[in-house]
Formats: structure tokens, C-alpha cells, sequence
């Protein structure tokens, strides 16, 4: 049975506007928990891992429960529309991704456009145009049939493990405290990671 989700005008606010990228994040979302036949996520039962850090990832987060802060939201730096939906008691796990030929396909002006637009470059005529085209775009997302726009394929996917808590220690350089899992060691005093960065280290 299809579970009730929250409505994409609610996602709009969550996310501060309307965009083609949160109406891919938002189907996205609603395929996937379709396809595991589960509801949203109230803490880690549900994990996705995202391959792109877009407007698309608000929608994930809003619909599906799945967040940073709960460790359950995992970003790998793809650049891709991907996205993989896995149940933690092992049951079933999905890949999203979206077609090429509905990316390149469903505003072919697009790329073009876009560049004009943000360079401010548009004449009147063309502003209107992009705002359709978006408007067009988000359309699409939203109510055209799920395996024209995504491959869903369900997977063997590993289990990522939970969230953990970790020590805080104070660097010793500028005095901040960082997870003791993200410090490092510079000239044996234990540094956050701004500070190890400027670490040039002795030459030999």
C-alpha cells in the first residue's frame, strides 16, 4: 500500500522556493519509499545516500526523514542525480537514478538559457521563457510517470553503520573545540582541520 507523504508545497517552504531541483529530490524521495513500501524515517530505520549536494537534497531530507544531523543522510561527491534508499533490518534497499535521455531531453534549451539568465544577459522575452521552462521542468518531475524519468532498481546494498558519538577535544592552535574524529596531529599537538591545512611540514 502507498504511503501518504507530505506535499510538495509543504517541501517548497521547508526549502524556501520552488525549483526543478527539489521536484527531482521530492519524486525521488516518494519512488523510493514507495518502492521499499516504507513510511518516513523517525530516526535511523531509513538511510539514503545521495549523490549530489543539490536542491534535490532538501527534498530527500523533507521527505524522507533522512538528515545529517541523524547520520542517516549519507553524501557521496558524484555530481549525480543518484540516489540509494536502504532499510536497516536488511529487508530491501533502491537505486534511483535519473534517465540521461530525460535529463538531456526534457529542456534541451536549458543549459543555455540558464547561463544567459543567471549572467544577466536575458532579454524580457526570455526571462518569461526560463521561468516557464522551470515551471515546465518542475511540472514534469513531479507528475510524469516514475520509470520515465528514474531507473529504480532495487540493490544488495551495505548496511552503513550508525551514527556515533565521539570525544571533543580543544585545538591547539586557534582554541576551538572539534570531534576528537576529525582532529590531527601537527607538530605533535593535537588541531582541528583549518589548522592543520596551513601544516606545510619540514622539508627534507
Amino acid at each position: 500500500m502507498k504511503k501518504e507523504i507530505k506535499s510538495f508545497e509543504e517541501a517548497a517552504e521547508f526549502h524556501g522556493h520552488v525549483c526543478p531541483g527539489l521536484a527531482i529530490g521530492y519524486r525521488a524521495a516518494e519512488v523510493g519509499l514507495d518502492e521499499l513500501l516504507s513510511g518516513r524515517s523517525e530516526d535511523e530505520e531509513l538511510v539514503c545516500i545521495a549523490e549530489n549536494d543539490s536542491c534535490s537534497i532538501d527534498g530527500i531530507q523533507f521527505v524522507t526523514g533522512c538528515t545529517f544531523g541523524k547520520g542517516n543522510l549519507i553524501f557521496r561527491d558524484h555530481g549525480k542525480q543518484v540516489y540509494t534508499f536502504i532499510l536497516r533490518d536488511k529487508s530491501d534497499a533502491v537505486r534511483i537514478s535519473q534517465k540521461p535521455e530525460f535529463a538531456m531531453n526534457s529542456a534541451p534549451e536549458a543549459p543555455q538559457l540558464m547561463k544567459k539568465f543567471f549572467s544577466g544577459e536575458t532579454s524580457e522575452e526570455e526571462t518569461a521563457r526560463y521561468h516557464k521552462m522551470r515551471s515546465d521542468m518542475v511540472e514534469q518531475y513531479l507528475t510524469r510517470p516514475a520509470d520515465e524519468i528514474f531507473v529504480i532498481e532495487h540493490v544488495k546494498a551495505e548496511i552503513p553503520e550508525k551514527a556515533r558519538l565521539f570525544n571533543s577535544v580543544k585545538c591547539a592552535e586557534c582554541g576551538e573545540v572539534v570531534s576528537e574524529s576529525r582532529a590531527r596531529v601537527k607538530n605533535g599537538k593535537i588541531v582541528c582541520i583549518p589548522c592543520s591545512n596551513e601544516y606545510a611540514g619540514i622539508n627534507r
